[in-house]
């Protein structure tokens, strides 16, 4: 028979290790998409507090009432969601590409619903993020989005965050800067394509104005981009691979800010 001791201090302190993880699960890459059912996630952040619970050392959390107990729950499920939307956030870098794509195509207007992200994405954008995303999984990169999850308990434990905001925004404003070239390097084959197919066509309307070039360039600026687009396909994986980069240096920059180290 096996004996085991439960107390309303232990109960507590699980709730809060609960929290933080309910709350990254919620907005985490690959966890927290909206194809996942609440159920599984529910589930899964319920094993993985256990996990996190009965492995790590006891933080003692002093409190001296339900209202102070819950500015400790408000601040784990800050925590929380500032590491997984740190982690999210990069994976809207495809979709910034494919949306620039179908603007230099002109496919911007041929839209459809995204149910992952729950908004009108571009065909191009809708493509590049499942590809990328099931690269980012055979990389493994989800093991890593759940290691650095336990990680922040050792580096941050429960009621010691110390949100440094300001720092906190200069590294939102640098991943702004780093998901822009990114999204240009991604774009830049068919940028260049359609600038030097732009360029003959009105070379051509000067030569020839009898022709309807407008008739003309849509039909040949949709056959060049799909053709630049699956030559161009290989990028791929290394696009994948600086998004993947990208994320883990989010994170670490984000725990930063949350223990007044960086």
């Amino acid at each position: 028979m096996m004996a085991y001791t439960f107390s309303l201090i232990s109960f507590e302190y699980f709730v809060l290790i609960l929290v933080r993880v309910a709350s990254f699960v919620a907005v985490a890459p690959f966890f927290g998409m909206t194809g996942v059912p609440n159920r599984v996630k529910t589930g899964l952040s319920a094993f993985l507090a256990l996990l996190l619970f009965s492995s790590m050392p006891r933080v003692a959390v002093t409190y001296s009432g339900m209202l102070e107990y819950g500015i400790i729950v408000l601040k784990e499920s800050i925590t929380g969601l500032v590491l997984g939307m740190s982690a999210n956030v990069c994976t809207y870098i495809v979709g910034f590409a494919g949306h620039m794509i179908d603007l230099e195509i002109g496919l911007s207007m041929a839209q459809e619903y995204n149910p992952m992200t729950r908004t009108q994405e571009s065909t191009t954008g809708n493509f590049y993020y499942y590809v990328v995303l099931l690269l980012l999984l055979a990389s493994n990169l989800h093991h890593y989005v759940i290691r650095a999850l336990a990680d922040s308990f050792q580096l941050i434990p429960v009621n010691t965050q110390l949100f440094d905001w300001g720092r906190m925004v200069e590294h939102a404003l640098t991943y702004v800067t780093d998901m822009l070239i990114l999204g240009c390097r991604l774009m830049l084959p068919v940028f260049a394509c359609m600038m030097t197919l732009n360029c003959i066509l009105g070379i051509m309307a000067k030569v020839a104005p009898q022709m309807n070039m407008f008739a003309v360039g849509i039909q040949i600026k949709v056959l060049a981009g799909y053709i630049v687009l699956f030559v161009s396909i290989s990028l791929l994986p290394r696009m994948a691979e600086l998004i993947g980069s990208e994320i883990k240096t989010m994170m670490q920059l984000m725990i930063r800010g949350m223990y007044g180290t960086g």
